[in-house]
């Protein structure tokens, strides 16, 4: 099972994200599902992650979020590659330090967060998401469309990492 996330917080979040599965399908990804839409409040998460601590930005305005499960031919880094040729298409722009841009504001960010169970260290994609098991914008949303799919290095379910995540900040259906 592949599991992509998805947010926006820029332009019109929905709209985005409907084009996003659009350019998705039209890149022979297959979306088998789809979570529903959450929108979540925007966090400053540096080495307070760890604690479970977020100090919300309230300058930047809310994310949709969701998690599509899907399927294709592509490698991991072939999929990246489509993925991140879809942000540039939906007007991401990449910042040459993204570790200090990765929370600001996007029209669209594209994660792979499982690849099944597998486990990538490469420069620029790590899979699972390192910090995916952290999120609950992550753990809602992939949680609703597979409670059961266990994270291949932590062996625990979504629903469980769900129930362990100290992350406190806000989602809602909208």
């Amino acid at each position: 099972m592949i599991f992509l996330g998805l947010g926006s917080n820029l332009g019109d979040r929905e709209k985005t994200l409907r084009l996003a599965i659009e350019f998705l399908e039209e890149a022979k990804i297959c979306v088998l599902k789809q979570s529903s839409l959450y929108e979540t409040e925007p966090v400053l998460r540096g080495d307070a992650q760890d604690t479970g601590d977020h100090l919300p930005k309230p300058s930047q305005p809310w994310f949709l979020n969701m998690v599509a499960q899907v399927e294709t031919d592509f490698s991991p880094e072939e999929l990246l590659k489509v993925a991140m040729s879809i942000e540039v298409a939906l007007g991401r722009v990449r910042e040459k330090d993204m570790h200090e841009k990765r929370f600001d504001p996007r029209t669209i960010d594209i994660d792979i967060l499982f690849y099944g169970s597998r486990v990538i260290a490469l420069p620029g994609l790590q899979i699972p998401h390192p910090r995916a098991h952290e999120r609950r914008f992550v753990l809602v949303p992939i949680t609703e469309i597979a409670p059961e799919f266990v994270h291949p290095l932590l062996q625990k379910s979504m629903a469980e990492l769900l129930k362990m995540c100290k992350d406190k900040s806000r989602i809602n259906k909208p």
